[in-house]
């Protein structure tokens, strides 16, 4: 070992302990997001978050004391993990909360509720559009003459010509059928059950099960929504559309960074690309997929088809293609379609051949996630005029109706996940995910992820959006985002800067309020300057779709008062989960469905809105509690 190489092990609290070699001139940052150890930077190591606090038990480390750490919790042992380098070696204690990001971050209950109603309703749609039982996929049983002396065709050549007799189909047979060919046929007689996939140019026997298995056996397939903070998934029957099991959970990604760009810059240094997609695949896609197989009773080999919709970014991660132009202008992707992806190909525990279907994506920001939500919203098919807008860790929005569709991506920025405010959070346990606050005391009234019995952590997005709302519709800021109120809820820091403190040790800043201004601006801004493009009004939005997880949390009424969304009635506003899944799930149960999605990528347009002069405009006129044009929100 080279002496400029420091052993550092991570004691990770209420886990494991982990060993790992730190470099010279390496952050712990980076030696922990190499070896596998979750700690949460939101600013992917640029130090501006205050996020990444480790404790500091044995050794000697060299970096700057960050203004985020307390002199008292400095002389304690805590550092920011992306601040220092080892100096000698290093026992350091990484905090529960470091890892909560992605191990207790709040999911949806995919098996009820809006949630759960929202495949219901497409699954019938499905059935309107004569999408069901289109998955190209179905089971024969075949019972074969066992072999003789005067009789030794070999196994596969034995099976593939009863199959021709019966179908009048030629068909070929996958090496994973193959290899279980010979003991499956002697152990059921014989007499066999096969998967078979039914491409137009060719049949493909995929799997061989015992006669047992019946005919009907189930044909499973999965649908994949991976999103740059959370991954959620859904197994369902492709005979009937029936969700047979559903799960969730943080992408294993996020340790390199809250948004897409932290991201891309991850995976252009040296075996970074490799490491992006085993925390997306192996560490986050595989276990998923092992637990709701569990739920289901069914072996992962035992999925024959899958579809999964992701933004731009994360479907190159995914793939493990190079994703740094998308940064760059012109910003260009490696592709926006993608076809004959086997699950074998991709690192998926899946059926070999499965066939993985990728949502399409139309602009370097706008993605798979984007159009299979559209279809899953049925926008596309009215009539009227609707607006899509989907809230995740990035922001994007549709606009238009069966003859025409415009799409753009706004920077709002990882404010609504909880970067760039000093008591932001994701949504996990202790996250205050809802606020009101009584106008004359300022007392909050707060909602905690977890329970009542929850101690208050920070704030998460939709908890972000109340706060803020309350705050101004109470006069305590102004329009800029100030302070302009005193009282025993109002705090000054020691320079004398004003916040407003919601809990022990939670306070909202002049310079947190700012950002979110900005964020919301940046989603205002770009629904007018989407509408105005296309010569329309915001009184041309007769339905507003508001998909992703945080727009569940979302209070409308709030978000209209602070400018976030447009000021039209409340009962226009629908919350409709997570489209990109539904979405998913249509492409996997149906290649008409598919089809649809690919055909609705090429008819819509894509608006890239830092081109478009208007837009900064636009943008800071929005800065502002609700904007600079009051009528608009009057």
């Amino acid at each position: 070992m080279s002496t400029n190489t420091c052993k550092i092990l991570f004691n990770i609290e209420g886990g494991v302990a982990v060993s790992a070699l730190a470099p010279e001139g390496e952050t712990l940052l980076e030696t922990a997001r190499k070896t596998g150890v979750d700690i949460d930077a939101p600013c992917s190591g640029n130090g501006t978050c205050g996020k990444c606090r480790v404790k500091l038990l044995e050794g000697t480390v060299t970096g700057e004391i960050p203004h985020q750490i307390t002199p008292e919790d400095y002389a304690a042992g805590w550092r920011l993990a992306c601040g220092i380098k080892a100096a000698s070696d290093l026992r350091l204690e990484v905090p529960l909360a470091a890892g909560a990001f992605k191990n207790r971050i709040k999911v949806t209950d995919l098996s009820e509720g809006r949630e759960r109603a929202a495949f219901d309703t497409l699954s019938k749609d499905l059935d309107e559009l004569g999408y069901r039982g289109d998955s190209g996929l179905d089971t024969v049983v075949l019972t074969l003459r066992p072999p003789a002396l005067d009789d030794a065709a070999a196994d596969r050549e034995r099976l593939l010509a009863k199959y021709a007799e019966e179908s009048g189909r030629e068909a070929g047979i996958s090496i994973f059928a193959l290899r279980k060919l010979p003991r499956i046929l002697r152990e059921s007689d014989f007499s066999i059950v096969c998967v078979i996939r039914k491409d137009p140019e060719r049949h493909l026997i995929l799997d061989v099960l015992p006669a047992t298995a019946g005919a009907q056996a189930v044909l499973s397939g999965l649908a994949v929504d991976i999103g740059t903070t959370t991954v959620a998934m859904v197994l369902t029957d492709l005979r009937t559309g029936k969700l047979l099991a559903g799960g969730s959970g943080g992408n294993g990604q996020i340790r390199f960074g809250a948004d897409v760009i932290s991201r891309i810059i991850a995976g252009t240094k040296p075996g970074g690309l490799e490491r992006l997609r085993k925390a997306v695949i192996e560490e986050t896609i595989l276990p998923l997929i092992t637990e709701i197989c569990g739920k289901a009773g069914i072996e992962p080999r035992g999925i024959y088809r899958a579809a999964v919709a992701a933004n731009t970014t994360m479907i190159h991660l995914f793939t493990e293609v190079y994703a740094d132009y998308l940064r760059l202008e012109p910003y260009v992707p490696a592709f926006f379609h993608g076809d004959g992806f086997r699950s074998a190909d991709l690192g998926l525990n899946l059926n070999p051949d499965a066939e993985v279907i990728l949502a399409p994506s139309i602009g370097s920001y706008v993605g798979g996630d984007i159009t299979a939500g559209v279809f899953s919203s049925g926008i596309y098919k009215k009539d009227s005029f609707s607006l899509f807008i989907d809230l995740g860790t990035n922001g994007e929005l549709v606009f238009g109706n069966s003859e025409l569709l415009m799409s753009c991506a706004c920077s709002a920025g990882p404010a609504f996940e909880g970067g760039d405010i000093s008591c932001g959070m994701r949504a996990t346990d202790g996250a205050i995910e809802a606020c009101s606050i009584d106008a004359e005391t300022m007392e909050p009234a707060l909602t905690i992820i977890g329970g009542a019995d929850q101690k208050a952590a920070g704030l998460c997005g939709s908890g972000l959006i109340d706060t803020i709302g309350e705050l101004f519709r109470c006069g305590i800021i102004n329009a800029k985002g100030k302070f302009i109120r005193e009282g025993k809820r109002i705090g000054h820091d020691e320079y004398g800067a004003a916040n407003y403190i919601l809990a022990q040790d939670i306070t909202l800043n002049e310079t947190d309020i700012d950002s979110f201004i900005r964020a919301k601006g940046a989603i205002f801004s770009a629904i007018k300057t989407m509408l105005a493009i296309m010569d329309f009004s915001l009184d041309a939005i007769e339905e507003v779709f508001v998909a992703g997880g945080i727009g569940s949390g979302i209070n409308v009424e709030k978000a209209i008062r602070i400018g976030m969304f447009p000021k039209i009635p409340l009962e226009k506003y629908r919350y409709i989960g997570n489209t990109s899944l539904a979405g998913a799930y249509a492409m996997v149960n149906s290649r008409g469905a598919a089809s649809k999605v690919i055909e609705i990528s090429r008819g819509m347009t894509y608006l890239e809105l830092s081109s478009h002069p208007g837009y900064m405009d636009e943008f800071v006129a929005a800065c502002f509690l609700p904007h600079t044009n009051g009528a608009l929100f009057a």
